[in-house]
């Protein structure tokens, strides 16, 4: 059988790739090395509670285009991410704002914030800073880098803050208004009944395997007969869209790319209707091994009388190991524009999505970039 396109990856830039091309009446196979569907924004009903098995996903945007896109495939609740940060016994609101610092300093109006910011950056006299630490430090001073950054930041990157480049934190927001909104975008939520749902919408009557790698299925990653690559079965494919790993792709022939993974702890605590009293909890200081708690329920205002938490262990990843993100240091850049560049000579595969394109993407941008990849090939 014949296939216009082998779309390898059922995630987010996937589904909207097949689903599109699909509905511009183009013939597509989805793959998928995981047994399910949906990548990273998988979720899975557990306890009556949609659990995000790959970290918590908040969908939030500014482009009226993409909110309205999503919104064919799900019903979204008016959930606002506004996380909390534990610091040993202390709790803080979460991004940087009056109510941080009105429990951080007893202050109460945004001048006396400022002031005791200003104050903390100018006694530490930093006038170029050499790491991560002195970088924290001369934008937000002492107190808040020592108990909201430092730990934090340490652990999700497996190294000290000074053994950290400066580039890493460019900027840290502070608001000096009492809003825990952790973002700014007009539209945010979560979609009703989980993302797999969406995605399954997306995938409706459209040929996907899972279970299988494109090394595992691919016949030869050359151009078979008729300019076409062939899987093992003899099916033929007139192009790839491919949203796993580059460097795997090329089988690591110029190096490894850095990638950080996580390890997920689930628990299910039966006669516990609320564990935490917020979907995410971040742990800030260095002694506690994760880096955050979600209580799933909250993200969709559960009723439940259980609930299910998941911590989040930061580790340094391996190959085997799933990545989550991309290292996006000089280094790795260096060695990404130089896959970039042999992924540009590949006349029948084109790449996409976080680790096709070794970026770190929100969720509305891998809708932009899956849409305007639909758009190239349209255009072809």
């Amino acid at each position: 059988m014949h296939y216009d396109y082998l779309i390898v990856g059922s995630g987010l830039f996937g589904a909207v790739f097949a689903y599109e091309m699909t509905k511009r009446g183009r013939k597509v196979l989805v793959i998928d090395k995981r047994d399910h569907i949906a990548g990273n924004i998988y979720t899975e009903e557990v306890l009556g509670i949609q659990v995000h098995k790959y970290g918590a996903h908040i969908f939030h945007t500014s482009n009226e285009k993409i909110w309205n896109y999503v919104n064919q495939f799900a019903s979204f609740n008016h959930y606002v991410n506004s996380p909390v940060a534990k610091y040993h016994d202390e709790l803080y609101n979460l991004p940087f704002n009056m109510n941080t610092f009105s429990k951080m300093w007893g202050i109460t109006t945004p001048e006396q914030a400022k002031e005791k910011i200003a104050e903390q950056i100018a006694m530490l006299d930093i006038k170029e800073p050499q790491n991560l630490e002195e970088q924290a430090l001369s934008l937000v001073g002492r107190d808040v880098y020592e108990k909201l950054v430092k730990g934090y930041t340490e652990k999700q990157w497996g190294r000290d803050c000074r053994e950290l480049p400066a580039f890493i934190i460019r900027r840290l927001p502070l608001r000096f208004i009492y809003d825990n909104n952790y973002f700014n975008d007009t539209y945010q939520g979560i979609p009703i009944g989980g993302y797999t749902a969406m995605i399954e919408k997306m995938l409706a009557g459209i040929e996907v395997k899972t279970g299988i790698s494109y090394q595992e299925y691919i016949q030869s990653p050359t151009v078979g007969d008729n300019d076409r690559i062939l899987d093992r079965q003899g099916n033929s494919f007139s192009k790839v869209i491919y949203t796993g790993m580059i460097d795997e792709y090329f089988d690591y022939r110029l190096g490894h790319l850095e990638y950080r993974s996580l390890r997920f702890e689930q628990e299910e605590i039966s006669g516990c209707d609320n564990y935490q009293g917020n979907a995410v909890m971040n742990y800030t200081d260095r002694e506690t091994p994760y880096t955050r708690v979600i209580e799933h329920k909250h993200f969709e205002f559960g009723k439940q009388p259980d609930t299910v938490i998941t911590r989040e262990y930061p580790l340094e990843w391996k190959p085997g190991e799933e990545p989550y993100y991309p290292v996006n240091n000089e280094k790795n850049n260096a060695l990404s524009a130089r896959y970039q560049k042999l992924a540009g000579a590949e006349t029948k595969v084109l790449f996409g999505g976080r680790l096709g394109s070794y970026q770190y993407y929100d969720m509305d941008k891998v809708i932009e970039a899956a849409l305007c990849a639909v758009e190239t090939c349209m255009a072809e």
